[in-house]
């Protein structure tokens, strides 16, 4: 079967023109193959959930060097609870690649054909700044601890709960990795024609403002430490798709 042509003589994505029940049975399709794959990396991550959880513990390790690294449990079901949400949360990671492909395949139909060779460069790029947003996160949560756990003072023995550590740790990690996917999300705005590059030049002075209330709402900890570490590569992220939007532009 034939493709349409476009006016501008390209072929035309027959997938651009699907119905409203045609798209909604898409979606579903992507959801349900984004699901599976959670499911499956969450399987594996549950029986393989010793060296996880070992390596997760890591920052809380480096605060208590003198003491045992062990956690305070006051709930019968919080171990249970914890390998839960381990396996689900390394699990989602694990799945990433595929999660984002799904997304970028259900709404990349509308554009033209030549733009559509983003695909893998956008995913891949996705995943790599995700795994390193969230690996500078790991790097960034033994400093943030130590200042939270200065600021009170002496009186204070730190003995955390596993599922508060966790929530800590994970928060951190997501807000970090969401917060590096900024430069995917300005490129993606400007290939689409919704920004340009110059219009991104010109709101320079709110970028940092804007930039610096971001990270103080994705961050958990409210630290200065976090909001410095997270803030400076996400400006440098912002000049960095300005010039990417330019060279594509050309």
């Amino acid at each position: 079967m034939k493709l349409g042509r476009r006016g501008d003589g390209t072929a035309r994505d027959p997938e651009a023109h699907m119905t409203l029940i045609e798209h909604l049975a898409e979606l579903r399709s992507r959801i349900i193959t984004s699901v599976l794959a959670v499911t499956a990396g969450a399987v594996v991550a549950f029986w393989q959930y010793e060296p996880i959880i070992d390596w997760l513990s890591g920052p809380y390790c480096e605060i208590r060097p003198d003491a045992e690294c062990v956690f305070l449990q006051t709930d019968p079901l919080e171990s249970f609870g914890v390998r839960i949400t381990v396996a689900v949360y390394t699990g989602l990671a694990l799945a990433m690649p595929i999660v984002l492909f799904q997304v970028w395949r259900f709404i990349t139909p509308g554009l033209h054909p030549r733009e559509k060779r983003y695909a893998v460069p956008f995913v891949t790029a996705g995943v790599v700044l995700f795994v390193l947003g969230a690996g500078l996160a790991f790097w960034t949560v033994p400093k943030a601890l130590d200042f939270l756990v200065s600021i009170g003072g002496d009186q204070f023995e730190q003995f955390f709960s596993g599922s508060a550590y966790l929530s800590f740790l994970v928060k951190m990690m997501v807000g970090f990795g969401i917060g590096f996917e900024f430069p995917i999300l300005l490129v993606f705005l400007q290939i689409a024609g919704i920004l340009s590059p110059d219009q991104l030049a010109g709101i320079r002075r709110y970028a940092i403002v804007g930039i610096v209330t971001l990270v103080a709402v994705i961050t958990p900890s409210g630290d200065p430490i976090s909001l410095a570490i997270l803030s400076v590569p996400m400006y440098l992220f912002f000049e960095a798709s300005i010039v990417i939007g330019r060279l594509l532009r050309r």
